[in-house]
């Protein structure tokens, strides 16, 4: 018998890529989600969890479920033995979540707390958590170690993806039988290549290249580039954008880590290369083959000039290394822009 993974929130973006790979390698996922971030696809599945089903040509076990209800977390641990446990649920949009705090509190605290206490209650004691390279707030230096300083963060959605680490840092300290990897992710992009799956906001766009692929298909008539005047080479602001396929990849080492009776240990996933907008611009242009519309304006509240990696310990300690470059990211985000326009819903 395979191991069967738990994957909360596995019907988004990262989730749905990450389910992908757990099957390549040889796992049994068992997905659930509540579906505030997920379109609904048929056989009760979501639309991007159906489509994994496709491209692996096995079935995979999906639950409608709210890390909130506790009670169905508990009914949900009695029925399947969980050898650990990937916990990508929660609220993610910054911008949202200095509107609405408690909200995020809410959900991504209550939920990761409910979380861990059923897996307590079942001695299910491995967990890879979703984290975010917010937590490290403005950098003091650059690439970012996961030795720099953390908790100054700008905004709730940061400030709660920082709490979740601590509280998983001070369980894993209380109880040195509890394995956990945090993974930082910095700016994941792109798409399978089959171009059946692939990230789909709802709404507008909070996230650069979402919405670069939107004006691309033309579902947006421009694309607005928040200040200019950053003390970068174009005066842009810089991220280091990982392709969606190594960042599942990562958690798969991040499993076999957890073999090894690791405790908490936390890793950077990116690439360690920055790249302005106005860079990702043109790659995406080059990867659509047409002109993309942008205009200036004002700085965005809470952004920072520049935000790389250093991923040294992730190759180090996981053996892991992020693997495509921009034109690739580039022509996967495309493949599936372009022949699902208006992403996983119809219209």
């Amino acid at each position: 018998m395979s191991e069967k993974v738990l994957v909360t929130g596995g019907a988004g973006y990262i989730g749905s890529h990450c389910v992908l790979e757990l099957v390549e390698a040889g796992y049994s996922p068992v997905v659930i989600d509540n579906f505030h971030n997920a379109i609904r696809g048929g056989k009760a599945l979501p639309e991007s969890i159906r489509r994994v089903q496709e491209i692996v040509g096995k079935e995979i076990l999906f639950q409608e479920l709210d890390v909130l209800d506790e009670a169905g977390l508990q009914e949900l641990f009695q029925k399947h033995c969980f050898s650990a446990v990937m916990h990508f649920a929660g609220l993610k949009a910054v911008g949202e979540s200095v509107e609405k705090p408690l909200e995020y509190y809410k959900v991504n605290l209550t939920g990761t707390i409910h979380l861990l206490e059923t897996m307590k209650a079942h001695g299910v004691k491995n967990l890879v958590f979703s984290s975010s390279a917010t937590v490290y707030g403005d950098p003091s230096y650059l690439p970012l170690d996961e030795k720099h300083p953390v908790g100054g963060c700008t905004n709730p959605y940061g400030k709660s993806k920082y709490f979740i680490e601590e509280m998983i840092r001070d369980l894993c300290k209380a109880e040195p039988d509890w394995n956990a990897v945090l993974l930082r992710y910095f700016n994941p992009i792109g798409a399978h290549e089959s171009g059946r799956i692939g990230e789909d906001p709802q709404g507008i766009p909070n996230n650069l290249m979402p919405y670069v692929a939107q004006v691309a298909v033309g579902r947006r008539e421009f694309l607005s580039v928040f200040g200019n005047d950053y003390k970068t080479l174009d005066g842009t602001g810089i991220r280091d954008y990982i392709h969606v396929v190594d960042l599942a990849k990562g958690h798969i080492a991040a499993l076999k880590k957890l073999k090894e009776n690791c405790g908490c240990k936390i890793y950077n996933l990116g690439t360690g290369v920055g790249y302005s907008v106005l860079q990702m611009v043109k790659a995406m242009e080059k990867a659509a083959g047409r002109e993309l519309k942008y205009k200036i304006v004002a700085r965005r509240e809470g952004d920072v000039a520049s935000c790389y990696a250093n991923p040294a310990l992730a190759e180090q300690e996981l053996g892991w290394k992020a693997v495509f470059g921009l034109d690739k990211m580039c022509e996967d985000l495309w493949r599936w822009q372009s022949q699902n326009p208006t992403g996983f819903s119809k219209n």
